[in-house]
């Protein structure tokens, strides 16, 4: 299927603010927005520590110390009405700015979580706009300070899924490079990882437009020349800012365009396994863009998208789309990707998985409708 280019939209964020000290500018936008706020953080304690002394308005702490899951957003929400809070701010990776977007949400959406959950909920839409939202990320990855949906695990059901509005876009969106320095080099592989697979799924995507083509091939470029950087010299802020641009430009990209079958698979398997989210995204990466290559090899306009994505990586015109499936095959050796199986993925689970997959939202952007076999297939090379 190749993308329609006659009508489309963009939403983002209300305001984005990028450039290092940008974080300094909460203050301002904070007292704008709201009175008092719930602050979402991780466990870093001198982040913690210097944020109170930034924000400049009452706040009350509330920290992400894992992956969102249903318990903990209620929880959140209940706390936030508790304490009288009327925003939130979350400074933090993808898992807080997604803990902080959906707590939000269900501030002034008072029924429970799973009433607007996709799949494994009712999937209702939001009645009320959210409480405001500032988001600040401190990892280059997720691209959520941009998007419109909060990934939330279901232990009970095994499966990470999304509370997804329009409504849900960040109020304000503060993205600062400096604060991604102090991020270790596995968590800078797999979030870059993830940043990467965000600007190439949707420049595939039957969904792309002219708008999300421009953002991914300059995240893609970007990416490319400053991944391998980044994991070798972490503190190379020109790199560092590469890396938060690509993730800022994949959650623009994705909120506009989808996505594809690398994160249709992530869902599921970061539901079941515990595997970093942006390790399954580079683990998978180079076997879909394969097998999609193959299944488009008889429509020309789709294929000439991947082979411009192998121009983009490799920095080679006249490359192959061969080429470009070796180097993000070579790029995942130098990052030290381990495989699926390493993190308990046995041959057993594979159906499993490519059932769940299936299902999945982001699937439904993939430029073809892959089989079972090959989705499996993926799925075995990936072990």
């Amino acid at each position: 299927m190749i993308p329609a280019h006659s009508t489309f939209s963009f939403a983002t964020a209300t305001r984005v603010i990028f450039g290092n000290g940008s974080l300094a500018r909460v203050k301002d936008e904070a007292s704008r927005l709201g009175q008092r706020a719930l602050l979402v953080t991780g466990s870093n304690p001198s982040r913690i520590s210097d944020l109170a002394k930034i924000i400049g308005i009452p706040h009350h702490l509330f920290k992400v110390l894992g992956e969102p899951d249903v318990p903990l957003v209620q929880a959140g929400a209940d706390t936030a009405i508790s304490e009288r809070c009327d925003m939130v701010i979350a400074v933090g990776g993808g898992s807080v700015i997604d803990a902080g977007k959906a707590i939000s949400a269900l501030m002034t959406n008072r029924s429970h979580i799973m009433t607007y959950l996709e799949v494994i909920g009712d999937g209702q839409p939001l009645s009320q706009h959210p409480a405001p939202f500032i988001a600040v990320p401190t990892t280059a990855g997720t691209g959520a300070e941009v998007t419109k949906n909060a990934v939330i695990l279901s232990r009970e059901h095994n499966v990470k899924v999304s509370l997804r509005s329009d409504a849900m876009l960040p109020d304000v969106a503060i993205v600062d490079p400096s604060l991604t320095i102090s991020t270790p080099r596995d968590v800078t592989a797999s979030t870059g990882l993830d940043a990467l697979t965000q600007v190439i799924e949707p420049y595939v995507s039957v969904k792309s437009n002219p708008l999300t083509d421009a953002i991914c091939e300059a995240g893609i470029k970007r990416a490319a020349r400053s991944l391998k950087i980044v994991c070798d010299d972490g503190t190379n802020l020109s790199a560092r800012e590469d890396m938060a641009i690509t993730s800022l430009f994949g959650g623009l990209a994705l909120a506009n365009a989808g996505l594809g079958a690398v994160h249709g698979f992530a869902g599921p398997i970061g539901g079941l396994f515990d595997i970093p989210h942006g390790v399954v995204c580079g683990r998978l990466l180079p076997f879909v863009f394969k097998a999609n290559v193959a299944a488009v090899s008889n429509i020309p306009k789709m294929h000439a998208r991947f082979a411009r994505v192998a121009e983009w990586l490799t920095g080679n015109p006249g490359c192959s789309v061969e080429d470009g499936i070796q180097w993000l095959d070579e790029l995942c050796t130098n990052l030290n990707l381990r495989g699926l199986s390493s993190y308990g993925v046995t041959e057993g689970d594979l159906d499993k998985i490519v059932t769940a997959a299936k299902r999945a939202s982001s699937m439904k952007g993939n430029p073809v409708v892959l089989s079972d076999n090959v989705l499996k297939r993926i799925l075995e090379q990936a072990m």
